[in-house]
């Protein structure tokens, strides 16, 4: 078991840089923190390169850590790498998702453009709730290895497989395999009720402030609107989501 005492050590300096994208990308692997999360990586193990434990904390007895690397710091190298006010005192790094047979997916979810990291996170957080078979995030999403992202969606990352794509592209897949895609759009949308609930379907959720890019919206099947019946302009893009998932999942 490796030992890390000062903030200056070069792991240390690696591990803090994980809070970049640049450097995710880079290399290939993301930090998460706090013990709800790591709990639920040690779910899906292979996921985990190591784990990062403050010198004062004690690992859970019903975890199951065998054969991971792990790694004893100092309260003050783990506060250097957490990017939270009160660190928990663990972390892990972890390795990206592996990739996904995307086009045999039946119950899919395209996400385009959503900026959020909160948003996002919910998101992803209620597709896996619904039992949906996978996310895919369209340009000018926030990247789902984001921390904020991965503690909103409260360890979904790890249960639900994720891709990024051209949007575009994978509705000429669905097209062509004749499953039902669902814009949302108030512009010539009708109320989600008049979709039935199916066992194959595509929905896209846009945009927190323009929506769903328009060009998407002419490949759709039908587009839909939740209605408005107080006073508020409009709903979270995170609730409006859930809302659909289960209409069209029954």
């Amino acid at each position: 078991m490796d030992r890390i005492e000062s903030v200056k050590n070069q792991k240390v300096k690696q591990w803090r840089k994980l809070h970049t994208k640049k450097e995710r990308e880079a290399t290939g692997t993301f930090i998460i923190e706090g013990l709800h999360l790591v709990e639920e990586a040690l779910k899906t193990k292979e996921m985990i390169k190591g784990l990062i434990v403050s010198e004062d904390i004690t690992l859970p007895t019903h975890w199951n850590v065998d054969q991971l690397n792990i790694i004893l710091v100092t309260k003050e190298v783990m506060k250097a790498i957490s990017d939270t006010e009160a660190p928990q005192g663990i972390a892990a790094i972890c390795e990206f998702q592996k990739q996904h047979a995307a086009d045999s997916w039946e119950k899919v979810l395209f996400v385009d453009g959503v900026q959020d990291p909160g948003n996002l996170g919910t998101i992803i957080r209620t597709a896996d709730a619904a039992g949906i078979d996978g996310v895919i995030l369209g340009e000018g999403t926030v990247d789902h290895y984001n921390s904020k992202v991965i503690r909103s969606s409260q360890g979904s990352i790890f249960h639900l497989p994720i891709v990024n794509g051209n949007l575009m592209e994978w509705l000429q897949v669905y097209n062509e395999k004749q499953i039902p895609i669902y814009g949302t759009s108030l512009q010539n949308g009708v109320s989600y009720r008049e979709a039935s609930s199916t066992e194959q379907f595509c929905l896209i959720i846009g945009n927190e402030g323009s929506g769903v890019n328009r060009e998407l919206l002419q490949k759709t099947t039908k587009n839909l609107y939740i209605p408005i019946y107080g006073g508020a302009e409009s709903l979270n893009v995170g609730i409006a989501t859930g809302i659909l998932l289960y209409h069209l999942r029954g």
